[in-house]
């Protein structure tokens, strides 16, 4: 499991959970490190060879728990969303949703770095952050001042421009201190 979008400043957190399945693509890698050309050829290739799930936490529910809780809410909605218990969860990061969210049931191991270790969290990271780049250039369209089809909602210049221009969207982290300062 990996997740995309914990510090822009508009939009979702999504999580992906993936398990691999026997002809799941080569190639994987933390999708930071590879070009959005190749995760995009990556995102199919994984739809249609693993098993996976998405969780999604909007903007108004991050303003509501905060980034940290809205992870690990996230992290939860995509495990619950494979339709099965798996044995063990393997997670991007050094926290793990266990005794934070009411709802997770999984054994869980935390792995600093495993986006780049573990072929199945590098699967869930291409997921994560290919589903939420889609999110954001449809969000683009309809709030296009804020560059988000370039900037995916993080607080480039130029968004941050826009913010003190045009003031915050609907989709904006009222929480976070540059939107909260307007």
């Amino acid at each position: 499991m990996d997740e995309a979008g914990r510090g822009p400043l508009a939009g979702p957190v999504v999580a992906a959970a993936c398990v691999l399945g026997p002809d799941a693509p080569s190639g994987l890698d933390d999708s930071k490190k590879l070009s959005a050309k190749r995760r995009a050829r990556l995102e199919p290739l994984i739809k249609a060879s693993c098993c996976w799930a998405l969780g999604v936490v909007s903007a108004d529910e991050i303003d509501r728990i905060n980034i940290f809780a809205a992870t690990m809410l996230a992290m939860t909605r995509a495990v619950a969303g494979l339709g099965f218990d798996p044995d063990q969860v393997l997670i991007d990061g050094n926290k793990t949703p266990q005794g934070r969210v009411s709802e997770w049931r999984w054994p869980a191991r935390s792995i600093v770095g495993g986006d780049a270790l573990e072929p199945c969290i590098s699967a869930a990271s291409i997921l994560a952050k290919e589903h939420r780049d889609r999110l954001m250039r449809a969000a683009a369209l309809a709030h296009p001042y804020y560059g988000w089809e370039r900037n995916m909602g993080y607080g480039t210049a130029e968004h941050l421009a826009a913010l003190k221009r045009f003031g915050p969207s609907p989709l904006h982290r009222r929480s976070f201190a540059p939107v909260a300062q307007l």
